[in-house]
């Protein structure tokens, strides 16, 4: 049977996260039955850590600050998490479903969008909360609304330091203050 997604769930919930005005810091999109359905949301990432467990395969869309004392940014990444124990038929299926997942979180209507200069462009107030964010525009018009993409089986990598440094890295460059 085709995967579905609830889009309308599950975009409400991505806009939790996007959203400055509230504490959410992370979502999980989960299968139900053949549906991809929004799953928990949280403020604390070893909360959201705890819910990749080896026998699951979820999506998570997650927040995180970067910066330095005197730069703070927020950065988006999505998060596919294949536990160990999922059996390979779902594995394959996991990398075809995770363009559903994409079409919420990724895609924006382009009227929102004010050009900036070649391959990006400005978002503002996607959430109605008057906060706006930078995205990516690809050769598609479709809108990137995550600085970076993880597919992740190995609890090790779940580490916070790692994705926040993976983060930096994908932002290109690095303008946090240096130290000698």
């Amino acid at each position: 049977m085709a995967t579905k997604i609830d889009k309308e769930a599950c975009r409400e919930a991505y806009n939790l996260v996007r959203d400055d005005a509230t504490e959410v810091n992370w979502v999980t999109f989960k299968y139900n039955g053949s549906t991809i359905v929004p799953g928990d949301q949280g403020v604390d990432y070893e909360t959201f850590k705890r819910k990749c467990t080896d026998d699951v395969r979820l999506f998570g869309f997650v927040r995180f600050t970067t910066g330095d004392a005197m730069s703070k940014r927020v950065k988006f990444a999505l998060i596919t998490w294949i536990g160990e124990d999922v059996s390979g038929l779902q594995r394959a299926k996991t990398g075809t479903d995770k363009t559903l997942v994409k079409e919420v979180v990724q895609v924006e209507q382009v009227s929102q969008l004010k050009p900036k200069n070649q391959g990006y462009c400005e978002l503002f107030d996607v959430a109605g909360n008057g906060s706006q964010h930078g995205v990516q525009l690809s050769h598609k018009n479709s809108c990137k609304n995550f600085a970076k993409e993880f597919v992740i089986s190995d609890h090790k990598e779940l580490d916070e330091d790692y994705i926040k440094n993976e983060l930096k890295k994908a932002g290109g460059a690095n303008y946090d203050a240096q130290t000698e």
